[in-house]
């Protein structure tokens, strides 16, 4: 997969499997633009990508704010003229069960899983319009096709993406750009590693391959989407999940 002459954006791309989104698209060609909160990781990536002699920029982003979005996106169009893959993957958990969530965990997980995806695509898809091609990936979950208890704010806005996807693909198919969603499983990160080890085994025992994925097994998955191989690929969710989710 070449992507050399192409511009990335990732949002939460410091940490988990937006830095290996981040530091695989690089690794394939792309320039790349990191956007998330914490700054002192951020430059640490970008850092990992230019030792490699690749183009980086770190840019302070928090998806929960369309302004953050906007300043974000300008600045990468100010210093590389465009934008040609969009990664999505900026999240938060703040799980609870229905009956004891309150209003505020609710709106802080669909503001920044599901209204940052789509303020996001927003600043970026006029260019891409115009400039007739684009890749467009959101990180949805396997929770969002299985569903899981204490986790319907997740699960909303996770499934929204879903849908979200599969109606911008429909929309902007004909000016060349893609629109799909990646639907990673249980994969080692700092939002799984939290979990107790009865938690991890019971899980692990719902996985035909026996073992937690990595991150970077996602984001080979997101570089293959966001390739040129993949272009009669629009609307689909690409599952990565060990087998713990078949549909």
């Amino acid at each position: 997969m070449n992507l050399n002459g192409r511009v990335a954006f990732v949002t939460g791309a410091s940490q988990g499997i937006g830095k290996a989104c981040a530091l695989a698209l690089a690794e394939a060609g792309a320039q790349v633009a990191l956007g998330a909160r914490n700054a002192e990781k951020l430059q640490a990536v970008a850092g990992e990508i230019e030792a490699t002699g690749k183009k980086a920029l770190a840019l302070s982003l928090d998806v929960s704010s369309r302004d953050s979005i906007k300043a974000a996106v300008t600045k990468t169009f100010e210093a590389w003229g465009k934008i040609d893959i969009l990664v999505n993957n900026a999240g938060i958990a703040k799980d609870n069960l229905v009956l004891r969530m309150k209003p505020d965990e609710w709106d802080a997980v669909m503001r920044t899983n599901l209204d940052g995806a789509y303020h996001c695509i927003q600043a970026v898809l006029h260019r891409m319009v115009r400039q007739r091609y684009g890749r467009i990936i959101n990180i949805s979950s396997v929770v969002a096709q299985s569903g899981n208890s204490g986790q319907a704010n997740y699960i909303a806005s996770k499934a929204g993406l879903i849908g979200l996807s599969k109606a911008i693909a429909a929309e902007v198919a004909s000016r060349n750009i893609t629109v799909n969603a990646v639907a990673p499983g249980f994969i080692a990160t700092s939002m799984t590693g939290h979990l107790s080890e009865a938690m991890h085994k019971k899980v692990l025992s719902l996985i035909p391959l026996g073992r937690q994925g990595t991150p970077a097994e996602v984001a080979y998955g997101v570089c293959f989407l966001a390739s040129e191989e993949a272009g009669y690929i629009t609307g689909h969710v690409l599952n990565i999940n060990g087998g713990m989710y078949m549909a």
